[in-house]
């Protein structure tokens, strides 16, 4: 025993085992993927959790470059999990997901490499390249503009607009040689707006020489009655039996636009005006001059206690009118403000407490109003935006019993479009909330239901009874949350349907204790839209109010 163990003791040692594999060098890797020695490479780097991760991302590219996508994105995720800082390995995951069709992956897994290196071009240019294919062209921009890109070579405009000219060169303010900022864009659509000659528009990107894009504005101008006779006639009957509202635009091809609308309801007439255009031939300034004459009945048995027995026949006449001026400061900012004069004259007032009666006051109002419009958020990669508004009013009534008058209002406007393309789901969420300070007529109250003269829609509360007008609570006071989302079901061309739930809560009060709710209104329900021609929209809801039980359904057609 002891020989045997001297033995093992001073015997040689046993050679290497001759399968043992050895880890091949970085560099013989590097330059068999330059030499596109793909299974080669595959070969001398087999899938394993030792691989370095610099291995993996090569094993990841050869397979990549052989089309077998699942077996590159598994390489690519084992060196991520390896190496989580490493940018390379998100840009490579989404090539593949790119090669593959699965646009929205690709963004994702850009985006976050880029979180990582911001200084990144190339992923940079990849993540705008995929929203400029999959119709964000807002958002390629503004990624291109980090690395100081697109550069123009040029413009097109499909058809020609009829648009003068001077207009147009004024309204268009890109360089033609030069980057294509998202802020020029933004300005020359906020531009395009205060026109108002243009029913429909798009630019396009298109790829040119040299690496260069031309820009594309692809239009449907309003021209005369319309962009064309059925859009015409469907603009201006869309309110029968009771009412048309024709316009007639773009005359002389100078945005000159003459809008207009009739309505002769027995208990709801009126007639409204407005003849405006751009000053100087700057599409920034816009100048209009508005006119709106109404003889209204009234019915304020349900929302009015400043009286002995049921105010359920009030008339009211009025008429008003005055300039406006608007100024498009950039895409970003507009402000406006507008110079009214009004008479009212109130009949069949009677039984009203004297406390009441200033609201009831026949008389002449003179009032300056003045808004301001910002865009506080514009995320056009997630296809979200933030607005701000901002109202404000100043005036007197010369009836001794009033005297002057004030407003403040206030309101954000938040839109979400979910889907990277289409309208399918948007979703807008809006909060309002304002004062009149002073003494105030019936008609400057705010009103909180739906009626074609509100804005302030709650949508179980129809502001109609029996034709009369006054069924919805008003008030100096109010505040007012919408909220609305909507599933595209049917699009083509010329038509759009969408259909979805909304929610609206909201509450109005009068110091006098004459008006208001009471209490917070609450009031869901299911709505259905129809776009046609792009210019006209028709909604029919039903909403119920939670606080009263009752219901109500409603359409209404507006441009």
């Amino acid at each position: 025993m002891i020989f045997a163990a001297l033995l093992f003791l001073i015997a040689p040692a046993a050679p290497p085992r001759q399968n043992a594999r050895q880890q091949p060098s970085l560099a013989r890797i590097e330059q068999l993927y330059k030499q596109r020695r793909y299974r080669e490479l595959l070969d001398l780097v087999p899938a394993s959790a030792a691989n370095p991760p610099a291995f993996d991302l090569y094993r990841g590219l050869a397979l990549a470059r052989l089309k077998r996508w699942p077996e590159a994105r598994a390489a690519f995720d084992a060196g991520r999990a390896k190496a989580p800082k490493d940018s390379r390995f998100l840009v490579e995951l989404a090539g593949v997901e790119f090669s593959t069709q699965n646009f929205e992956a690709a963004k994702s897994d850009l985006r976050k490499a880029l979180a990582l290196k911001p200084s990144d071009a190339y992923a940079r240019n990849f993540l705008a390249t995929v929203y400029l294919l999959t119709g964000n062209l807002e958002a390629a921009i503004a990624n291109w503009n980090k690395i100081d890109q697109p550069r123009l070579s040029g413009m097109l405009m499909q058809p020609q607009p009829r648009l003068r000219a001077a207009l147009l060169r004024r309204v268009m303010v890109f360089p033609p040689l030069g980057t294509l900022r998202l802020s020029a864009l933004r300005d020359a659509q906020a531009r395009l707006e205060n026109l108002h000659v243009f029913s429909r528009y798009r630019f396009e990107l298109m790829p040119a020489s040299h690496g260069n894009y031309e820009l594309d504005f692809i239009s449907e101008e309003r021209n005369g009655w319309g962009s064309s006779k059925l859009e015409a006639l469907a603009s201006i009957l869309r309110d029968l039996p009771f009412a048309v509202d024709p316009a007639y635009y773009n005359i002389g091809g100078s945005a000159m636009n003459f809008v207009s609308y009739l309505r002769w309801n027995e208990n709801r007439r009126r007639i409204s005006a407005s003849f405006s255009r751009p000053l100087g031939d700057d599409p920034r300034w816009r100048l209009s001059l508005v006119e709106d004459a109404r003889n209204e009945n009234w019915d304020l048995s349900r929302t009015f206690s400043g009286a002995t027995a049921p105010l359920s026949d009030l008339n009211l006449e009025s008429v008003a009118f005055g300039p406006e001026l608007r100024e498009v400061v950039s895409g970003k900012w507009a402000w406006q403000t507008r110079l009214v004069y009004a008479y009212r004259r109130f009949r069949n007032v009677r039984d009203v407490s004297p406390a009441a009666l200033p609201f009831f006051t026949d008389g002449s109002s003179l009032e300056d109003r003045f808004r301001l419009d910002s865009r506080l958020l514009d995320l056009p990669g997630r296809r979200l935006t933030l607005e701000a508004k901002f109202r404000a009013a100043a005036g007197r009534n010369f009836a001794q019993s009033l005297g002057a008058f004030g407003s403040l209002e206030a309101s954000l406007d938040l839109q979400w479009f979910p889907r990277p393309l289409g309208q399918d789901y948007h979703t807008s969420l809006e909060f309002r909330a304002g004062r009149v300070f002073g003494r105030a007529t019936l008609d400057e109250l705010y009103e909180l239901g739906v009626e074609q003269d509100n804005d302030l829609w709650v949508r179980g509360i129809n502001g109609i009874r029996r034709g009369f007008k006054g069924n919805a609570p008003l008030g100096r006071e109010f505040a007012l949350w919408n909220w609305e989302t909507d599933k595209t079901v049917f699009h083509s061309l010329y038509v759009t349907i969408q259909v979805g739930p909304f929610m609206d809560i909201g509450r109005v009060a009068d110091p006098s204790g004459y008006f208001g709710s009471r209490a917070w209104l609450w009031d869901p329900g299911l709505q259905c839209s129809f776009r046609v021609f792009g210019d006209v929209v028709v909604r029919v809801s039903y909403g119920r109010d939670l606080h009263s039980g009752q219901g109500a359904f409603y359409e209404t057609a507006s441009r």
